[in-house]
């Protein structure tokens, strides 16, 4: 709740302060041991459910926001109030409150719809439905299609003793690789449209690698699953024979409607805007968080509950992930800054690796945009890369084709290495284990599954189009 007080108590400050100049953050003034709340938040995300599972339930909201002041207090101490609290106003308004908000509608509207019939939880229809939630993907983003889809998969598979696989791996397509195709998929790709690359760029240039990424997860998924299929006791059938059908189909359009809101604010621009605090809040986006949270209630209001009541909706998974990523997107603040201060930062290293005597390092961006998409928010860390690969998108598009590929395949693909890569993977998981399914820890899901099948796939990828 950190962030929403910051926001709410800005508009007290931000008449009597609009005739200063605006507050400035120089990452490059900035120390690694900024880092540390960061690091700190992530290490309580991975080992907390692990070594302290009944502290963590009840204290996750505390836990994040000890970690969010263990960074405010020494930063206002040092840097003083002013630069403070347009930081936080800057990431309350322009990010975090609109991935919350969109968040919030798509949870809400996938909730409301339910697919019936007697689906049984067989490999290839595990794979069939992670199939075609991955190519949703792309056209309603990652976030809607996991949304619209994690509860049918687990509804069919819930007689199959091992299941957790199988949410890792729609972790995997749905909520991440998926979304690869064009700037509707995933932030990083939308944030690139709005910089001034085409629309269908992106569809022509990630069809390859989205391909061999899904073909590659779709095999080892089924063999995966096909072996504990073959290993689990046979699934009983009830003697009924339910027709496929899907209720609360009326939360379709609503999600129509989301994906309008969100194409809304990128192609109409009425150059106004309202200012809180130095921060400019576009009249558009304003726009389209109002239109997001009234098809949120318009669903709530009109979706029966017993439809949600069969869907096992909580609200909790939402609430699991605002106060999380409260923490993640204050803490995060010095790591974005000190990236964005280039070869100026402590990050320099970083930066200077992705260029050899001015010509880009191809493979090096695709592998530094996407280790730190894992770990922080994939799309300010696109805009990094795509600023440091000059931030001409027609150049980009064109003679430097490899490099814009590469830093849009590190920010998608890479997001799915970790919980937090990604919006939705975290929302996944939290349903799934509000369901009863207990998946890996943080640190279980990286070692386990991510290491030893992403890491060669994306080694593959490197060879194949990046070298």
């Amino acid at each position: 709740m950190l962030i929403f007080f910051i926001s709410i108590l800005t508009t007290v400050f931000a008449s009597g302060q609009e005739h200063h100049a605006t507050p400035h953050l120089d990452g490059s003034t900035l120390s690694i041991f900024w880092v540390i709340p960061f690091a700190g938040i992530l290490l309580s995300i991975a080992f907390f459910p692990l070594i302290a599972p009944q502290i963590w339930h009840h204290n996750f909201g505390k836990i994040s926001f000890f970690w969010g002041a263990v960074f405010i207090v020494p930063f206002l101490a040092i840097n003083g109030f002013s630069i403070t609290l347009y930081e936080l106003v800057h990431v309350s308004l322009l990010e975090y409150i609109p991935f919350i908000i969109l968040l919030l509608a798509l949870f809400t509207i996938s909730g409301g719809v339910r697919l019936t019939g007697s689906l049984v939880g067989k490999p290839m229809t595990n794979l069939a439905l992670i199939l075609v939630g991955t190519f949703f993907a792309s056209w309603m983003g990652t976030t809607g299609a996991a949304m619209l889809l994690i509860r049918p998969i687990i509804r069919a598979n819930a007689k199959r003793q091992h299941k957790v696989h199988t949410i890792v791996f729609f972790i995997f397509l749905v909520a991440n690789i998926g979304g690869s195709l064009t700037p509707l998929g995933d932030p990083p790709l939308f944030l690139g449209f709005l910089k001034g690359v085409s629309f269908f760029w992106t569809t022509s240039a990630m069809l390859k690698p989205m391909l061999f990424m899904i073909v590659s997860l779709s095999i080892i998924y089924f063999i995966i699953d096909s072996y504990f299929f073959n290993q689990e006791k046979a699934i009983e059938d009830d003697g009924e024979n339910h027709k496929l059908g899907l209720e609360g189909s009326f939360n379709l359009f609503l999600l129509c409607g989301v994906i309008i809101s969100v194409l809304l604010s990128g192609f109409w621009n009425p150059h106004i805007s309202f200012m809180v605090y130095h921060v400019g809040v576009e009249l558009q986006n304003l726009t389209r968080d109002l239109l997001l949270l009234s098809l949120t209630v318009i669903s709530w209001k009109m979706t029966p509950q017993t439809i949600r009541e069969a869907n096992e909706y909580t609200w909790f998974p939402i609430i699991e992930v605002a106060k999380l990523f409260a923490g993640i997107f204050v803490t995060i603040i010095p790591a974005i800054a000190i990236l964005k201060a280039g070869t100026r930062g402590a990050l320099s290293s970083v930066i200077e690796s992705v260029s050899n005597d001015g010509e880009p390092v191809n493979y090096m961006y695709f592998w530094l945009t996407g280790i730190l998409s894992s770990f922080l928010d994939n799309a300010p860390t696109y805009l990094v890369f795509f600023n440091t690969a000059g931030g001409d998108p027609v150049t980009l598009m064109t003679t430097h084709y490899n490099t814009l590929l590469a830093i849009s395949a590190g920010a998608v693909f890479m997001g799915a290495n970790t919980y937090i890569g990604n919006a939705p993977n975290f929302m996944v998981k939290s349903i799934a284990e509000s369901s009863g399914i207990e998946m890996p820890s943080f640190f279980g899901y990286l070692v386990k599954y991510s290491l030893p099948i992403l890491i060669p796939l994306y080694f593959m990828v490197m060879y194949i189009f990046f070298l």
